[in-house]
């Protein structure tokens, strides 16, 4: 019955279960007891009619049917955090919002706006989480994503942060030690940096005779994400295929040089926030963080400095 008010305590210790890896851990954590939890959980098997979770002495493991509730529960429950949260502040952006993003656009566009962001809703506060890996929002927890590349069909309701040109670039203290490349073939005595994970090892593109062609770099020094990589660059290593918009200071600054201009096929790659598309309401505490990175957090413009905001 809908009126039932033990279905969402049921619910809330699944929930409690799954997250301490034991009864006995969530009888600790919520104040009752292993058989309690035990017998909650039992009468959840039973309303559902499937077996959720599989005990043993030594581990605590859920069934695939398990695993689909779970992540109902998820959305179940912060749907609830959410609207309680939004009823008793009205439509003031308040609360928290976790957002997830790559470490180069924490560090060259979202760092840099969230002061004055900050300051004109103070009652927000920000969790950011950084990984150049896509991670699953609800299991992550995240109310927002900023990712790379083309967006596939999804649940994901996404809003446009423009998009960045990549280049080739490295330190002049590589360029003096090697000498800069004339053509492509010069590339085959170059180290390359690339990234220490599949998804983002892709071949380098190169416009020639009118056409794009596809290099298969293989990069001999790797990095966790972007960030690293460019630190990688900055420190002479070797040569590094960057978004622009994580290097505009260094180009400016001589701190790194395009190596190959007239090589540049001028691809871009574009950048998203995204969120789950559950139900149609926005809260407030989204909406306003959306709106300011599309406003300030574009890739594809300069960082604007704090006072322009």
């Amino acid at each position: 019955m809908l009126g039932d008010p033990g279905r969402l305590r049921a619910l809330e210790i699944f929930a409690l279960v799954v997250a301490e890896g034991s009864f006995s851990a969530a009888a600790r954590a919520s104040g009752l007891t292993p058989s309690a939890i035990s017998k909650t959980i039992a009468r959840l098997e039973e309303r559902v009619g499937a077996v959720l979770v599989l005990r043993s002495t030594r581990a605590l493991t859920l069934t695939s049917e398990g695993r689909d509730l779970h992540l109902r529960v998820l959305e179940i429950l912060a749907a609830l955090h959410t609207a309680e949260r939004e009823a008793g502040a009205g439509r003031t952006p308040a609360g928290p919002v976790h957002i997830t993003t790559s470490a180069s656009y924490a560090q060259h566009r979202l760092y840099p706006i969230l002061p004055d962001l900050i300051a004109k809703y103070p009652q927000l506060s920000i969790t950011v989480s950084q990984t150049d890996h896509v991670v699953d929002l609800i299991e992550a927890q995240a109310d927002l994503a900023i990712r790379a590349g083309e967006m596939p069909s999804s649940a994901l309701v996404a809003r446009s942060l423009g998009a960045s040109q990549r280049l080739v670039v490295a330190a002049p203290t590589y360029l003096n030690r090697v000498g800069m490349p004339q053509c492509l073939e010069d590339l085959a005595g170059c180290t390359l940096i690339g990234f220490a994970y599949r998804r983002k090892n892709k071949p380098w593109p190169f416009a020639l005779n009118g056409e794009v062609m596809d290099l298969n770099a293989d990069p001999r020094l790797q990095a966790s994400d972007g960030e690293g990589v460019r630190h990688m660059a900055l420190s002479g290593l070797g040569l590094a295929r960057l978004a622009r918009f994580t290097i505009e200071d260094d180009l400016k600054a001589g701190r790194l040089v395009e190596v190959l201009p007239s090589y540049n096929p001028g691809d871009v790659e574009p950048f998203h926030a995204v969120r789950l598309g559950i139900g149609s309401a926005l809260p407030a505490r989204i909406r306003v963080l959306l709106d300011y990175l599309a406003r300030y957090g574009r890739v594809d413009q300069p960082s604007p400095r704090r006072d322009d905001a």
